[in-house]
């Protein structure tokens, strides 16, 4: 038998890493492109209606996701592979049990996500070999079930850590307009390249008006940075899957690269200013998407900015706006290299 390979935390979390953000992607991005798409189509056919059914449900199944691709991230087979999965959407918290049944909520706490599918991998790896001609039923109940169920016991805590954030969040709201919009744009700038998700804190504190027009506004800033860092290092479809909504897929540079705040809060600022002097209006529904799906500029417009100007807030200022802060801090500071922004799936 070939000596089992070890793994040290920093592996571990790499690896979690890697697997959640590849998955993010696999999840999330049929919606982000075509669901407003078909959305918009229904009126014309019962047929998009369904697509559009569809393509929102896929996102339901992105803790499963995480769990097989980081347990292929170590190499396990595929039975041990849908186990992790079927573990990490126990403990995902992407569904409410209620007396009509299962309900699904979302894609559910992708801290507790994480860190599931990485206690469910130890779990597997320890088990190998020792369970005999009882693996096939064994591994289910105590991986699959057993680590599942320790998901749902930390989910309320971890879940916390959310709730914190948000607490914080919400406290900028009751500053001077100014200071507010610059706060919360550099909150979700930072927010949308970690596992914490901003569509859940923006509809958790109920952020509304200027507020959630700063928040699209700062996850528009970091999309912007990102691409325009990308196309430099990356494949053309790495780079338009990140402006297409696949943001978190670079949870990992944030992990190895933590500098890559500095290029992000920069045009989150400058962004800020822009969505305060054109008075971005927004909703709590829409602050944590940017312009994914179109869904904050056209919120923007429905609220009364003119199209010009949602065109000025969402795209000129955060895209030209990141084109000079990358050569100011690329080419004249020289305060990091292109290659904080490449994608890595190992």
């Amino acid at each position: 038998m070939s000596k089992k390979e070890s793994y040290t935390f920093k592996d571990y979390t790499n690896k979690v890493l890697a697997g959640t953000a590849g998955a993010i992607v696999i999840g999330l991005i049929a919606n982000a492109i075509l669901g407003g798409i078909f959305k918009a189509l229904i009126p014309y056919g019962s047929i998009f209606g369904t697509l559009a059914m569809g393509v929102s449900t896929m996102q339901f199944l992105t803790p499963v996701l995480v769990g097989v691709l980081v347990a292929m991230q170590f190499n396990l087979n595929p039975m041990e592979s849908v186990i992790v999965g079927s573990a990490t959407f126990l403990g995902s918290g992407a569904y409410d049990a209620t007396d009509a049944g299962i309900m699904l909520v979302g894609i559910g706490d992708l801290v507790n996500v994480m860190l599931i599918s990485g206690i469910a991998v130890y779990a597997v790896r320890a088990l190998q070999g020792k369970l005999g001609s009882l693996n096939l039923i064994l591994l289910p109940i105590i991986v699959g079930a057993g680590v599942g169920t320790i998901g749902l016991l930390t989910l309320p805590y971890v879940s916390l850590v959310t709730a914190s954030i948000g607490n914080v969040i919400n406290s900028f709201t009751q500053l001077q307009p100014l200071l507010m919009t610059l706060l919360i744009s550099i909150a979700f700038s930072v927010l949308i390249i970690s596992p914490i998700s901003t569509v859940a804190i923006g509809i958790a504190i109920g952020i509304t008006g200027l507020g959630a027009g700063a928040a699209a506004i700062g996850i528009t800033a970091c999309t912007a940075v990102l691409v325009i860092g990308s196309r430099k290092v990356n494949e053309s479809g790495t780079t338009l899957a990140i402006l297409l909504g696949a943001m978190k897929m670079m949870m990992p540079n944030l992990v190895r690269h933590p500098q890559i705040v500095i290029p992000v809060i920069a045009n989150a600022v400058l962004s800020a200013f822009g969505a305060y002097i054109l008075n971005i209006q927004g909703v709590p529904e829409t602050a944590g998407f940017g312009i994914v799906g179109l869904v904050g500029p056209i919120q923007a417009a429905n609220m009364g900015t003119s199209i010009l100007l949602v065109a000025i807030a969402y795209f000129v200022i955060p895209f030209v706006g990141a084109i000079v802060i990358d050569l100011l801090f690329t080419k004249v500071l020289n305060l990091y290299d292109h290659e904080i922004f490449k994608f890595v799936t190992t």
